[in-house]
């Protein structure tokens, strides 16, 4: 390596921007590298000259982003160092310039390359700007002090560690004005007004931006509802309210001061119009037309509120506003009423017709005419007298009948009605409990019976009584015919079932036998039964018998096909050459007389012809 005598320091002061002198040094064997500042955004003539590196027999080169970015540059010859443009530092905060220094003569380079770092200066070239702000934000009205729920984040590009980074974000302009000081100090007292422009501006330094926030304002019930009518007799009540419509603080809630001490009326509120509906609930007999007079207050669902001076004041003391309605109730024909509605009566069957069942008790308020009507009577079992409603009837009832219900209750309506106008009328049902009698013999369930004379010698008989017990079963079963006792016994004979049974192995064929069978009140009754026996297949039913059948086969079928080909040659045949000859027959007879004229006895036989 050349030595360095006579070129301890190789460049001089760069004016305000390089101090070299401080940057590189030969000292001994080692040169001394250290980092230097440039300001961004110089405002100069470019390019523009920083300084000049001494030494006529060294040659200087530097590399790096900030050569390669054109921002730095130096004369090989001259040792001239320029900056060519403006640095921005949020684009650039610092660059690495390599630095070599090579011999002139030898063209061979100085030790090995250095490195040192530029380091940009910050300048407060840019505005804070807003990276986050709500475009909306719903407030209530009459909001009580505290955090507004609008959350602002803003930021600045200079150089976080200096001044030029600091901001201050403040409300700048609102819109409307009505309530000066709204974010900074208590209340949200503009109510109305539901678009308030809001302007964030930086103060120090004086560079700055601005955002919008639109407030929302949220209704709140700020305004009592008010009656537009003081008197009105319509069923619909219409209120005046200042409030945001389709609020709590708007929908109107009626209700009654005075007048409606029995609950005959009742109010509703339209949720669409806002309006009251008045309408009656409950009915009441009015025996006279009558004057109803109704005092309604109406408020609202929420809770009424004012802002005064800046300040929350919840009026709960106030007293809401009221409306007088008279109502006249007009008396109307009433129906007859029947003292009873539901009347059970209790009747045993079969009774003979004419008897009074039931005499109803009828009132009516508003005449003392009417009559009455058999409304139903499925059966045609009664009749009702028009003028006294006496129930009478006319045939015997059947407990059995299929008009009874599974209870034994047969149901009858009858109806008063009166001679007003229009006519009212009102019914009663009549429950008549029918008491079971024995009227019914016990019967065959099936009359007819199959005895698989293959497998046993015994079929079960089953038996219906249509009383109730203690007119039904368990039932005595019994033979009524000697001829049948040579034949069957009864195996059991008592029970809802009895068991017939053959004595003797029978022949397959039909066979009748005569049974008596008595319920419990020993009420008896005759039946034949059929009994069908025969041979039975793997259900218990009778086999059919099977038609003669004859399955040909193949072999056959061609046989018989070709004897009827042997039929007809032997036909041909027979007309080709079996010509029938002709006989003459003579036409007298031989001549020849025989004497029949013996007599004798007439037969002994005589002849039927069929």
């Amino acid at each position: 390596m050349k030595s360095n005598h006579g070129h301890t320091k190789f460049f001089k002061h760069f004016s305000l921007f390089f101090p070299f002198q401080d940057l590189l040094v030969r000292t001994k064997r080692v040169w001394v590298l250290s980092t230097f500042e440039l300001q961004e955004e110089l405002n100069v003539t470019y390019p523009h000259f920083l300084s000049k590196v001494e030494g006529k027999e060294y040659r200087f080169e530097i590399s790096g982003d900030a050569v390669e970015g054109g921002y730095l540059t130096i004369d090989e010859k001259s040792g001239d160092v320029s900056v060519n443009k403006k640095i921005d530092r949020e684009k650039h905060s610092s660059f690495r310039v390599v630095f070599d220094v090579y011999d002139k003569e030898t063209d061979l380079k100085i030790d090995k390359e250095l490195v040192f770092d530029v380091v940009i200066n910050d300048i407060n070239d840019n505005p804070p700007t807003f990276i986050k702000i709500p475009k909306t934000v719903t407030v209530e009205e009459n909001m009580e002090e505290g955090f507004l729920g609008a959350e602002v984040i803003a930021d600045d590009k200079d150089d976080k560690n200096t001044v030029n980074s600091r901001f201050n974000i403040s409300v700048i302009a609102q819109h409307p004005l009505e309530c000066l000081g709204l974010f900074n100090v208590q209340f949200l007292c503009s109510r109305k007004k539901t678009n308030t422009l809001l302007l964030f501006k930086q103060r120090i330094p004086p560079m700055s931006s601005t955002a919008v926030i639109n407030l929302n304002i949220v209704d709140r019930n700020t305004n009592m509802p008010v009656f537009k009518e003081r008197e009105d007799d319509i069923l619909r009540l219409a209120v005046d309210d200042k409030d945001t419509p389709n609020t709590d603080g708007w929908r109107a809630k009626y209700f009654f001061i005075s007048g409606n001490e029995e609950g005959i009326f009742k109010l509703e509120t339209d949720p669409i119009t806002n309006e009251g509906i008045l309408s009656i609930t409950k009915k009441k007999n009015f025996e006279i037309t009558s004057l109803v007079n109704l005092k309604i207050g109406v408020e609202n669902i929420e809770p009424f509120s004012k802002c005064e001076n800046g300040k929350l004041v919840k009026q709960e003391s106030k007293l809401p506003d009221s409306v007088s309605i008279k109502v006249l109730m007009i008396d109307t024909n009433d129906p007859p009423e029947f003292r009873k509605t539901n009347i059970d009566v209790f009747e045993k069957e079969e009774s003979d017709p004419g008897k009074i069942l039931f005499t109803p008790e009828v009132h009516d308020p508003d005449s003392t005419s009417f009559r009455y009507l058999l409304v139903e009577d499925p059966a045609n079992w009664v009749s009702v007298d028009e003028k006294t409603g006496e129930i009478r009837t006319t045939k015997k009832m059947d407990r059995e009948s299929p008009f009874v219900d599974d209870d034994n209750v047969y149901k009858l309506v009858i109806a008063a009605i009166d001679d007003g106008d229009p006519p009212a009328s009102s019914s009663c049902t009549i429950s008549i409990h029918l008491r079971d009698t024995n009227d019914h013999k016990p019967h065959l369930v099936n009359s007819s019976l199959i005895m698989c004379g293959n497998r046993n010698n015994k079929v079960m008989v089953s038996v219906k009584d249509l009383d109730a017990d203690p007119y039904g079963g368990p039932f005595h079963f019994s033979l009524n015919n000697t001829e049948d006792m040579k034949k069957w016994k009864l195996d059991p004979d008592y029970g809802q079932q009895g068991g017939l049974v053959s004595l003797n192995p029978l022949l397959f064929g039909n066979y009748s036998v005569s049974l008596e069978i008595g319920d419990l009140q020993n009420n008896i009754a005759r039946e034949t039964l059929k009994v069908v026996v025969c041979d039975c297949g793997e259900m218990d039913t009778c086999r059919s018998k099977k038609p003669l059948s004859i399955d040909l086969g193949a072999p056959a079928i061609g046989l018989i096909i070709a004897g009827f080909v042997l039929f007809l040659l032997l036909l041909l045949a027979l007309g080709k050459f079996g010509q029938p000859k002709h006989i003459n027959l003579k036409d007298t007879g031989n001549q020849t007389l025989i004497k029949y004229n013996e007599e004798g006895p007439l037969p002994s036989c005589n002849v039927s012809w069929l």
